[in-house]
């Protein structure tokens, strides 16, 4: 072209965003800039796209600076752009800034700074803008309800998403894929698998996105088989498997130990030309194999791993090394941990706690003196439960809550009746150098116990009780929770920080292998 107009360069730089050719564009916006072309609100608003997509902060500080020097600032295009940069580059405040700033918004804009929050786990603040849009008028859209969808995910809120949902039904987004697979991934994060199975269902025209969010509902929920059925159910509708796909099917067959399984998934995805292996694939079979004893097999795979080990990979091994006993594997991994992570406290006591499986008593005080001179900070278990629209959180040996002494007056109760039923403490679960009395002590009120008995004392019979924990679930817990619900026939839905545990009669979910 002998003679570009101003929208000629709009089109070409416009053109290479959409098709994700992000450095071409600022390239192409240097080169505009240095013929001396005029620009526009909508050169901007694409080339901050650009660096959207590539999280570049200097390029978007430049553009801003530049966006307020040619008086487009607070156009809408530009403010909705610099917003979704910055959310994007995680400088939440930034965005907010603009947002604020802003005297007309689209609902783009809102959508994007929904959006936003939740990118940067300010779940609450998203949820919060939501209402505030739906207060001032504005017109929800696909994006908006996915973005508010993924808030209540994150914070595993049942009743906001409840009534996001009946928004969407009233709105007739029903049956749009972004909206669905946020309803799926959120019901399946609030232990209603069930819930996101029928969602799934309504749906005509699946994507591969949406079948994912469903194939690792049930991996997360220990529905090994229904993960393997869904996994080739989808390939006979002529979707193919993805890396998002094999991260969940090799999951499910982790916590299931099936190691066979396992290692036929893993064989399919390596001789897929369409699936690049990466780190979260190794990580997961590691886990595979690892959980069920073959430890030095998953020491080989990490040996021989075309890139780095993460920390991910190395918590696998270690973790393993507990359930195998293999000290000599657990120092070699809590070396590695200790350099990628040093800050991270749970992997000092990690190999604290395979010593004490071991009865290696010197050698976990040994790592504890290494854990307090570290300065890494410990993570104190929790668990929380909602009960009328409110959070109650539970540590052990609570002595905060209102209702402190009922709770602990009903676990004695119930301890003495399931005690008719054979249940007996499982001391082996504290892994401190302590007298068996004291540890049946320390086990007693572990804050699982406490969110339970609370639910039992204040939801309504028959209804399920949810708890929420933020580490993994101890193994008298665990045991204690399959007899409570034989002996108060109530379902209890358990979200660890790996996996949901659903007991139900004595029995759970996991066949107890987690």
């Amino acid at each position: 072209m002998p003679v570009r107009s101003i929208v000629s360069w709009n089109t070409m730089i416009a053109c290479h965003t959409h098709h994700g050719e992000d450095a071409e564009a600022l390239n192409l916006f240097v080169l505009m800039r240095r013929v001396g072309s005029e620009l526009s609100e909508f050169t901007l608003s694409s080339v901050l796209c650009a660096c959207a997509a590539k999280a570049a902060i200097f390029e978007s500080r430049q553009l801003h600076v530049l966006a307020l020097k040619t008086a487009v600032d607070l156009n809408v295009f530009v403010g909705t752009a610099l917003l979704d940069v910055y959310c994007k580059c995680h400088l939440i405040k930034d965005a907010v800034e603009v947002f604020d700033k802003m005297p007309e918004r689209s609902s783009v804009t809102w959508s994007s700074m929904v959006s936003g929050f939740v990118q940067n786990d300010l779940h609450e603040e998203a949820l919060f803008l939501f209402q505030k849009a739906q207060r001032g008028g504005v017109e929800v859209t696909n994006f908006t309800l996915s973005a508010s969808l993924s808030a209540c995910a994150g914070l595993a809120s049942t009743i906001e998403g409840t009534q996001l949902h009946s928004i969407i039904v009233r709105t007739g987004f029903c049956l749009d894929n972004f909206v669905a697979t946020s309803l799926v991934d959120l019901y399946s994060k609030c232990g209603r698998i069930r819930e996101a199975f029928f969602v799934f269902l309504e749906i005509e025209e699946k994507n591969i996105v949406l079948w994912n969010a469903l194939i690792a509902g049930f991996s997360k929920h220990a529905r090994c088989f229904e993960t393997m059925i869904l996994f080739e159910k989808m390939q006979q509708m002529g979707i193919a498997p993805n890396e998002v796909t094999y991260v969940s099917v090799l999951s499910a067959c982790s916590h299931a130990g099936l190691v066979e399984s396992g290692r036929l998934y893993f064989d399919m995805m390596r001789q897929d030309g369409s699936v690049q292996p990466n780190v979260l694939h190794y990580a997961c079979m590691v886990d595979v194999l690892g959980r069920s004893g073959f430890v030095h097999e998953a020491w080989e795979l990490i040996r021989n791993m075309p890139f780095e080990a993460t920390a991910s990979v190395w918590g696998s091994l270690l973790s393993s090394c507990r359930l195998s006993g293999d000290l000599q594997l657990a120092k070699i991994a809590a070396d590695h941990l200790f350099e990628i992570e040093p800050e991270n406290a749970g992997n000092h006591v990690l190999l604290s706690n395979v010593y004490a499986s071991s009865k290696r008593w010197e050698e976990v005080a040994v790592a504890r003196k290494h854990l307090k001179d570290s300065g890494a900070k410990k993570e104190i278990g929790k668990s929380w439960i909602e009960v009328r629209n409110r959070i109650h959180v539970f540590v052990v040996g609570e002595s905060s809550h209102p209702r402190i002494a009922e709770i602990y007056a009903e676990l004695e109760v119930l301890m003495n009746e399931m005690r008719k039923f054979s249940y007996m403490t499982d001391k082996d679960s504290d892994l401190h150098n302590v007298a068996e009395e004291h540890k049946e002590q320390l086990l007693r009120h572990h804050s699982e116990k406490l969110a339970f008995t609370f639910g039992l004392i204040s939801l309504p019979s028959g209804t399920p009780i949810r708890i929420n924990k933020n580490l993994r679930v101890c193994e008298d817990c665990h045991l204690f929770l399959k007899a409570a619900s034989e002996v108060t026939g109530r379902e209890v839905i358990v979200r660890d920080n790996k996996r949901f545990h659903h007991f139900r009669g004595g029995f759970c979910s996991c066949r107890d292998f987690w």
